[in-house]
């Protein structure tokens, strides 16, 4: 007998999700040509600031243009964007276990257009980030492109990602189920705000996922 699932879709964030971020920040504090541990701090103070994360290039450099350097990187032969090398050690591991249990896959996230050839190589069913569609979380039109991409209803998609503001209270208004993970900056801190019990399911890595959907479909 077929197990039951809570829902037929689970649909990732990619930052601080899938992806840990440490080399892509540390890169930004080179370009910047201040220390990391400056730069990290100051990344801190923004996050609990509540405040975009573009805020930090304005203490070091108030004109700095992040896709300038990128494009600047890419010219130079440097990494553009993220890799395979960057992938939580627990992220392959968690897609072949929801694979194999039957789910459907995909990542779908804030992040540039350079980002897209790196969601290609993911062993997922369906891709897209914020710059490909125009709308960008916690915006509800992300969530409904959202489903209408894995072609299911909202009730029968999990969202997984660490930001309480941009995964969790959106998906859940989607009427989502919303899974938060604890781990990156803004998974710490949101994991402590009041608001993070809307989550149906709160983790602290994806090892947690496979089994926690199980116990929300009993």
């Amino acid at each position: 007998m077929q197990q039951r699932r809570p829902v037929d879709w689970v649909v990732f964030d990619v930052g601080e999700t899938l992806v840990d971020e440490t080399r892509q920040w540390g890169w930004w504090a080179d370009e910047l040509g201040v220390p990391r541990l400056t730069f990290f701090a100051l990344l801190g103070a923004v996050v609990v600031g509540g405040r975009p994360y573009t805020d930090v290039f304005g203490y070091f450099r108030p004109d700095f243009d992040p896709a300038a350097a990128r494009a600047r990187r890419a010219a130079a032969g440097g990494p553009s964007t993220i890799g395979s090398d960057d992938l939580y050690p627990d992220a392959l591991p968690t897609l072949a276990a929801l694979r194999a249990a039957g789910y459907g896959l995909a990542a779908m996230a804030n992040q540039p257009l350079e980002v897209a050839e790196f969601l290609g190589q993911l062993p997922v069913d369906a891709r897209a980030t914020s710059a490909q569609w125009g709308v960008a979380k916690p915006d509800a039109r992300f969530f409904d492109r959202v489903a209408e991409t894995v072609g299911a209803p909202p009730g029968r998609i999990a969202y997984v990602g660490d930001r309480v503001d941009n995964d969790v209270l959106p998906a859940r208004r989607a009427g989502m189920l919303a899974v938060h993970v604890r781990r990156g900056p803004w998974g710490y801190l949101h994991a402590d705000l009041p608001e993070a019990a809307a989550a149906h399911l709160r983790l602290d890595g994806l090892d947690g996922l496979l089994p926690g959907l199980a116990e929300l479909a009993t």
